[in-house]
């Protein structure tokens, strides 16, 4: 299939970082957050304007909707406020804020100065979270829509790999010593699962959320109860309209000043686990890489390690295991916000969480662009995977050898000694002499084993010791792979192509 070539830095879309909030007044302080060029988007430099002129939004559609319940509201102001929403005066912003110390009054101040009409009006009835939690949980939101695209090519790309090697043998390991055979496309199968768990988390994290609506200073709506004169009805309307108009279903029924912490861990709890699945994937591909059975695209010109020429680090796996014990240690934040919260609210969750949520989101987006760029470059080394087998078939094989022993009159507690002492022999010649095993040798020139001789070859294919690894392959691609892949079919046909 071609692909869309798309190179990103750290994310390839400026809604992730409209986390940026708005109490911040300079254009590139979080910057400072990932300042390694190979994690920084040329976005970033616009991601604070961005996210204030969405802010301004946010405000202007409570005061349309104001207008249209029936408070004094003129159309002038309205569309006062419209025509300056993307018209931000950074230096003033900053220059407010060092005199109030108060990022969101300050912003108030800087929107009124060029809204002279509209001033008396600009945050009626509103909070400080009114605006900041709505905005979040947009955020959020919008995050994910970016985020599972993104998780979804991955998916794809690792279930053409699976279909591909679904039946090319491969030695399995448990306590990484070598197991029973497996197939290549098995085991991507087992990372796969994985992801598609990853993949209905997040999903469903997205889903479940909800608009913070507008709730008032300690969630009760009293403002806008009085501002509509205590009618209850026109509050839950404003509530309702506001909240439709945000793209939301539905609004958390109640609140304190802000919208349950408990949200945010739901969020990151989900990119953490996918954090985990992801790190798992490339510690595999990187011991693999070890044993030169597959490896992770090498480029022509690339220099693996700056002492020893020869060397093919597996750095792209490497930064996906880095970035991802990243992400899980940042779900502690969210934990500790949440349980740390006073009464309806306390103000030492902000800080925090803008450093949190952001830096979570970017984070599992590199690393997706970085695992999507990994599996669409995966090397297999067929000959290499088949010297391996070779190396530890024969003793895999015994009991296939006594069955078939069996079979042909033989008894199986005396054909069962004979494999013991043969197998010993040739340990002993890996084990202590450093030789290749060599007990197929040995077999072949014991007597013992003539009636069996014949069909030797067939009873040491490897495909006749990977079980159903095959069928497997096929009906989890079919069956719960494919399928949820399908909402994301417009979206498969990008190709990353990483500045590392």
């Amino acid at each position: 299939m071609p692909y869309n070539t798309h190179t990103p830095s750290l994310s390839d879309s400026c809604c992730l970082t409209l986390f940026l909030h708005f109490s911040c007044p300079y254009p590139y302080v979080f910057l400072t957050i990932l300042p390694h060029p190979h994690y920084n988007s040329r976005f970033l430099l616009n991601f604070p304007r961005e996210e204030l002129q969405f802010r301004r939004k946010v405000k202007n559609k409570c005061v349309v909707i104001l207008t249209a319940l029936g408070l004094p509201v003129t159309e002038a102001q309205v569309a006062e406020m419209e025509s300056h929403a993307e018209d931000i005066d950074f230096a003033m912003a900053a220059e407010e804020e060092r005199k109030l110390r108060h990022d969101v009054m300050a912003h108030v101040h800087t929107f009124a100065h060029c809204c002279p009409l509209a001033a008396s009006i600009i945050h009626l009835g509103a909070t400080s979270c009114y605006v900041g939690d709505n905005t979040d949980l947009i955020m959020l939101r919008d995050g994910f829509d970016i985020l599972l695209p993104k998780l979804a090519r991955v998916i794809d790309r690792l279930a053409n790999f699976a279909e591909k090697y679904a039946d090319l043998p491969t030695l399995g390991f448990t306590h990484y010593q070598p197991a029973q055979l497996t197939t290549v496309g098995k085991r991507a199968c087992l990372w796969l699962q994985d992801l598609v768990m990853d993949m209905r988390n997040l999903q469903r994290a997205r889903d479940d959320l909800r608009f913070r609506g507008v709730k008032g200073t300690t969630g009760t709506q009293a403002s806008f109860l009085q501002l509509f004169q205590g009618d209850h009805e026109k509050v839950e309307e404003l509530d309702r309209m506001v909240t439709e108009m945000a793209g939301f279903k539905k609004a958390y029924l109640v609140t304190g000043q802000t919208y349950s912490r408990k949200v945010d861990i739901d969020s990151l709890s989900h990119l953490a686990s996918m954090g985990a699945t992801i790190h798992k994937i490339c510690t595999d591909i990187r011991l693999l890489a070890n044993l030169k059975e597959i490896e992770e695209p090498f480029e022509k010109e690339q220099i693996g390690s700056s002492a020893m020429p020869y060397k093919r680090n597996p750095m792209r796996c490497e930064r996906c295991c880095s970035l991802a014990r990243h992400l899980i240690a940042l779900l502690a934040d969210p934990l500790q916000t949440a349980s740390v919260q006073w009464l309806e609210r306390t103000l030492d969750d902000s800080a925090n969480r803008r450093i949190s949520l952001p830096e979570s989101f970017l984070t599992a987006d590199i690393i997706l662009s970085t695992l999507q760029n990994v599996a669409e470059g995966l090397v297999v080394y067929p000959k290499v995977i088949e010297r391996h087998i070779r190396q530890e078939l024969p003793f895999m094989a015994t009991e296939n050898i006594i069955m078939s022993m069996v079979k042909t009159g033989g008894n199986r507690q005396d054909c069962h000694e004979k494999i013991r002492v043969l197998s010993q022999q040739a340990a002993a010649v890996v084990k202590q002499e450093g030789g290749d095993n060599d007990l197929l040798s040995r077999v072949q020139a014991d007597s013992y084993f003539a009636p069996i001789l014949g069909h030797l070859d067939n009873i040491l294919d490897p495909k006749t010791f990977v079980g159903r690894a095959p069928q497997q392959v096929a009906r989890f691609l079919s069956e719960e792979v494919r399928p949820l892949l399908e909402p994301y079919k417009a979206k498969m046909d990008v190709k990353i192509e990483l500045e590392l």
